[in-house]
Parts: structure tokens; C-alpha cells; sequence
């Protein structure tokens, strides 16, 4: 059976030693599991094994509701926004994978959200937003990357509202305002 380890760290190993000693020579006989891990957990400010475990747990709680850093790839950015143009045309295909992924984050934006579209529209949209003449690509692509829904009969389209990874944020937000540097 495992264990559930719980962090114990006192500042002062002397005032540690020195409390449990006093605590020992206080009882006539020798303490219990139990006992011992309560002296310690006392020693180190607790009121008991229970009390130290419950705050340690509520600490491990927190830790995992923290939002961790944000890790933005901008060399990725930046060379995924190099096949996109000041007029917000992709007028490239990248070779990468992970570059084509963030053009095609970069394009299900300029999709309108929660908006029903036939072929027609979604064709019209991609052909307006590509230099390279293959919108049927990026349309399988979109779909494929589970960015568009579309019917089994394919007559209907949608973009599907997720939240795009950091380098994605970034590439949209370089691009659609224009803040782009290109290089």
C-alpha cells in the first residue's frame, strides 16, 4: 500500500530536538507510531499529525489551482507570421507542422463565432484570407484540427469556440492589429 508523503520542515533542529525530549520525559512510557508523529507535528507548530496533514493538503490544493506560467515560443510566432501579409492574407503554407497549426489558429479567428456558414461562405472567407490557391486544404485542415465542425453531407459549417494555445494568442494578436514586425 503507498504512503501519502506530507512535507515536515521545522526552521530550528535544536527547538525541535529539544521539544520532543521534554515530551518524552514527561510520559512514563514509551510512546506509540502515532504519538511520536504527533510530538513532531507539535514540534513543528501543529496541533497534530491530523492538523499538519490538513494543512498540507489545503497547501497542495492551492499549489494546483495556481495558473502556471505562460510559455509563449515567439522564434514560432514570428515564423508563423511571415507567411501572413500586412493585409491579413496567409500568403504561404508553411512546411512545418507546428507552423501550419498556428496558421490554422490564426484563420479560425477570422471566422465569425457561433455562425452557421454553407461551403459557399467558408470557401469565400478562406479564398479572401490565402494567397496560395488551395482553400480546400485549409478547409480539411480546419476540420481535421477539430477547429470547424461540419454536417456529415459537409453543407454546413462552424467554427468551434475553443481557447487557442499561447503562440496562437500571440500570432492573432500580432497579425489582426497589425502589430507585426515583419522580418
Amino acid at each position: 500500500m503507498s504512503r501519502t508523503t506530507h512535507d515536515y520542515g521545522v526552521a530550528d533542529v535544536s527547538a525541535l530536538a529539544k521539544s520532543i525530549k521534554r515530551e518524552l520525559e514527561a510520559r512514563p512510557d514509551r510512546p506509540g507510531h502515532v504519538e511520536i508523529l504527533n510530538i513532531l507535528a507539535r514540534a513543528a507548530g501543529f496541533r497534530n499529525f491530523q492538523h499538519l496533514k490538513a494543512v498540507r493538503q489545503a497547501e497542495a490544493r492551492a499549489a494546483e489551482l495556481r495558473p502556471e506560467p505562460v510559455v509563449v515560443d515567439l522564434i514560432r510566432v514570428e515564423a508563423a507570421a511571415r507567411c501572413i501579409d500586412r493585409t491579413g492574407v496567409l500568403v504561404r503554407w508553411p512546411a512545418k507542422q507546428s507552423l501550419q497549426e498556428l496558421c490554422l489558429w490564426w484563420l479560425w479567428a477570422i471566422f465569425p463565432a457561433r455562425t452557421d456558414m454553407d461551403e459557399r461562405a467558408v470557401n469565400a472567407l478562406i479564398v479572401r484570407h490565402h494567397g496560395f490557391g488551395d482553400y480546400a486544404l485549409l478547409r480539411r485542415s480546419l476540420v481535421d484540427l477539430g477547429l470547424l465542425w461540419r454536417t456529415v453531407d459537409g453543407r454546413i459549417y462552424r467554427r468551434i469556440e475553443r481557447r487557442p494555445p499561447p503562440e496562437a494568442i500571440e500570432l492573432i494578436r500580432r497579425t489582426m492589429a497589425g502589430g507585426r514586425a515583419d522580418g
